[in-house]
């Protein structure tokens, strides 16, 4: 399936099932190598202009969906409509629930707060049968750049015979550290998946469903986390022109 541009960023235009099949297969098909999955939203969109090494690690991403409504909304103005948005937030959940009994799906959860992983994993024992926590790490500040920090969450996730990585550092942090070391790891799957773990834990609440739906869940994010989204999303807003410029000229290209 090729690729569609939206906001100046290569995406593969997947549903959430075509998502979880793909990232399913991986597990099933999986030789030591670690393939990973980028959650690409307006704001990813503003870092990867001028940022090289994320533009690297997008390049070599096995699988880019769009998690942000504003790439949706761009496909659509390119007349290569996406056909849904695919949070990450959305793909790690499903990707449990279809665990099957006779074959469970070892997870391991890296990021997050101290303690919200151990959190997470509670709730996702309870809620996911099929699924086995089989390790969790909250990472100090800074940790990307301790060599031997890093090569200790590399160990433990290789010990554990982890199949689904799911990485929430915040980008472009998650995205640049599972670039730099997907090499090394031998799980199946690694997802960058921003919130999600604090979201499974109950530490951060979703939006309701509608508001999923409707695109609107940026606004509840900023009505809860308003001191550090709002600016955010008032400086990539600025952005927006230009990143459909960028879509208008590859359309002209073509």
């Amino acid at each position: 399936m090729k690729r569609v541009q939206a906001l100046g960023v290569q995406v593969d235009p997947v549903t959430l099932e075509q998502a979880a099949l793909r990232v399913e297969e991986w597990f099933r098909d999986s030789n030591g190598t670690c393939r990973f999955v980028v959650t690409p939203n307006l704001d990813h969109a503003v870092l990867l202009r001028g940022h090289t090494a994320l533009q690297r690690a997008y390049s070599e991403a096995a699988l880019i969906i769009p998690d942000g409504m504003p790439m949706v909304w761009a496909s659509y103005l390119r007349r290569s409509p996406f056909k849904e948005r695919v949070a990450g937030s959305d793909l790690v959940p499903l990707l449990m629930a279809r665990a099957l009994p006779d074959a469970p799906l070892r997870v391991f959860l890296l990021g997050a707060g101290p303690g919200v992983g151990e959190r997470a994993a509670a709730v996702i024992r309870e809620r996911y049968k099929s699924v086995r926590i089989v390790g969790t790490f909250s990472p100090d500040l800074g940790f990307e750049k301790d060599e031997a920090q890093n090569r200790a969450i590399v160990e433990a996730v290789n010990a554990a015979e982890t199949q689904l990585l799911v990485v929430g550092l915040g980008a472009p942090k998650q995205e640049l550290w599972i670039h730099q070391q997907a090499p090394k790891l031998s799980c199946a799957a690694a997802v960058c998946a921003g919130a999600t773990i604090d979201f499974l834990a109950g530490h951060r609440r979703r939006a309701p469903r509608w508001m999923q739906r409707s695109g609107t869940e940026w606004l509840h994010r900023a009505l809860t986390e308003p001191r550090r989204l709002i600016p955010r999303y008032a400086k990539d807003a600025l952005h927006l022109p230009s990143l459909l410029y960028l879509d208008w000229k590859a359309d002209r290209r073509t």
